[in-house]
């Protein structure tokens, strides 16, 4: 394949994966909203969450076997067409939604991420650049950052739109965008041939560093999760904010630590794995410092917003340049032609973190008497989980040649 066309087809994966991700973060956002002020608890919404995490750990593992028998294309287009049909379920019954109904479709949307997530990285190590792991680590942190902006943004459009046209034109308005995009990738994304030796057992058949990232993977984002996902919306509308306005919060948040991930190659020029693996090591560490004073300030003080804020966008500076490490290391630390599967693992172990994570902050924010008291403790735990993710990097950076 020439330089011209690697390029069109890697700025074509980037553009389904931002789509896609533009609509799941809408699509979070409205559920988490539209539910609450049905009156829906926060253990309730978690409950409702969780099946989407759980539905991405089987979902990666099989995202990643199937990608390598049956082609990257497949995968990718499989996992627009399923948000798609989530996006058009939750419209088509607006007016009669049941947790079980919801529950239901948040598992296809789960499905359809780990299709997605799993097929775009992997093309980018399939369409690696001329100029080793620099150049890799750019492309990688790119689409990964980029998408994270792109979430933010659906955050902001997800509150938005809710506000003003309800909630069934979003969800509609969504679907005929992910089958946009879907048309285009089938039409113009180039094929990438599958392995026909590729085995489900290979996907799970992994070595001593792809097993030490990914059991700092699951730390690092269950320390996100864990005040992330349920606690802190729900903490800012008891503090009075309106949907609207929570979205944006989220979407500069998102958009924000997703730019800086972007950039990331330009703050940690790491000159291979083992040197990655150390400076994974340091940032991880790096995120107790902005954690450990919210934990301990925010139930004693009148100044709590000003405070988390300030100090959760501290978090995100940190956590956006750890993630980009972790990203780029998992495609860029082999090179033996099993990246497809690598990547699945990886995101299924992805998935338990933000499982744990939004289990965690949905019981211990509802379990709480006052909110600031609840989302402390969501924070208190993203702090062990923090320390879970350090201490795991450590054994990775060993293992590594």
């Amino acid at each position: 394949m020439s330089d011209r066309r690697q390029l069109r087809a890697y700025l074509l994966v980037t553009l389904c994966y931002w789509v896609f991700t533009l609509s799941d973060g809408a699509l979070r956002m409205i559920v988490l909203l539209h539910l609450h002020d049905q009156g829906e608890t926060a253990w309730g919404l978690a409950l409702i969450l969780l099946p989407y995490e759980a539905a991405g750990i089987a979902t990666n593992l099989l995202g990643g076997f199937l990608g390598a028998r049956y082609g990257l294309k497949r995968t990718l287009l499989l996992g627009l067409l399923l948000q798609a049909a989530a996006c058009g379920m939750l419209a088509a019954d607006a007016a009669g939604l049941t947790l079980t109904f919801v529950a239901a479709t948040q598992v296809l949307s789960g499905i359809a991420k780990d299709f997605a997530k799993t097929s775009a990285k992997s093309y980018v190590k399939v369409l690696q650049p001329r100029g080793g792991a620099t150049a890799l680590y750019r492309w990688v942190a790119w689409l990964t950052g980029g998408k994270n902006t792109m979430k933010g943004v659906g955050f902001f459009l997800g509150g938005a739109l809710l506000a003003s046209c309800g909630f069934e034109a979003v969800n509609a308005v969504l679907a005929l965008l992910l089958l946009f995009i879907a048309v285009v990738a089938a039409t113009t994304l180039p094929k990438m041939p599958g392995a026909a030796a590729s085995s489900l057992a290979e996907v799970v058949r992994q070595d001593a560093p792809t097993w030490w990232l990914s059991a700092a993977r699951v730390f690092l984002f269950g320390s996100r999760d864990a005040w992330f996902t349920v606690a802190l919306p729900l903490f800012l509308v008891s503090c009075g904010w309106t949907p609207w306005s929570v979205g944006a919060a989220l979407a500069v948040w998102v958009a924000g630590y997703g730019l800086i991930q972007a950039a990331a190659p330009h703050v940690t020029r790491p000159a291979n794995a083992r040197a990655g693996a150390a400076a994974v090591i340091r940032w991880s560490g790096a995120l107790l410092l902005p954690l450990a004073p919210l934990a301990i300030a925010l139930p004693r003080t009148q100044a709590a917003v000003p405070l988390l804020l300030c100090g959760l966008c501290a978090y995100g500076a940190v956590f956006a340049v750890t993630s980009s490490l972790h990203s780029w290391l998992v495609v860029g630390m082999h090179d033996d032609g099993r990246s497809v599967e690598r990547v699945g693992f990886y995101y299924a172990a992805n998935a338990v973190g933000r499982l744990a994570g939004t289990a965690c902050s949905g019981w211990l924010f509802a379990a709480a008497a006052l909110p600031e008291t609840g989302l402390a403790a969501c924070i208190a735990a993203s702090c062990v989980a923090v320390a879970g993710a350090t201490a795991c990097a450590v054994p990775l950076r060993r293992a590594l040649p």
